[in-house]
């Protein structure tokens, strides 16, 4: 399985989020949360990546939730959200989105996501499951949630 590891918030890193810009959906561009991070120099980096031959080419973010804002499990617990995974062309297919999800899983919190359209399935079958809507609660979002003790997890 693919190495995700924790990515250093500086220079070099933004330079690498920049070719995910260039292929990727605007919205999915974390160019701005790392901004962000490099101003407050935040050393607790809540960015995670894979690299390929010296290239970033997959990418997440994963903050910490805590129990007081938590509005999807019960009983409240801190939890990770899961945000803007990307991987970019050439690299889809061999299990980087994956091993991704999977890291996040292995952090000993339930994990929540926003699901893009088209994406259901690839959650469904990693143990996610879709959240009942609530306009109020949700905002147009498709959240989606993992618990560690949740059947569907197994």
């Amino acid at each position: 399985m693919p190495h995700v590891q924790r990515l250093q918030i500086n220079y070099k890193t933004l330079e690498e989020f920049k070719k995910f810009r260039e292929n990727g959906l605007e919205e999915l561009s974390m160019m701005e949360d790392l901004k962000a991070n490099l101003i407050e120099d935040n050393n607790d980096s809540p960015f995670y990546g894979i690299y390929e031959e010296g290239k970033l080419v997959a990418r997440m973010s994963l903050y910490r939730t805590p129990a007081k804002y938590n509005a999807y499990f019960e009983p409240a617990t801190d939890y990770h959200e899961l945000m803007k995974l990307e991987v970019l062309q050439g690299y889809k297919g061999k299990g980087y989105g994956t091993a991704m999800v999977e890291f996040a899983k292995t952090q000993g919190l339930p994990v929540k996501t926003n699901v893009r359209l088209g994406a259901q399935e690839f959650f469904l079958k990693l143990g996610f499951e879709p959240v009942k809507y609530d306009p109020v609660r949700d905002r147009g979002e498709n959240p989606y949630i993992w618990h560690p003790r949740h059947p569907a997890s197994n």
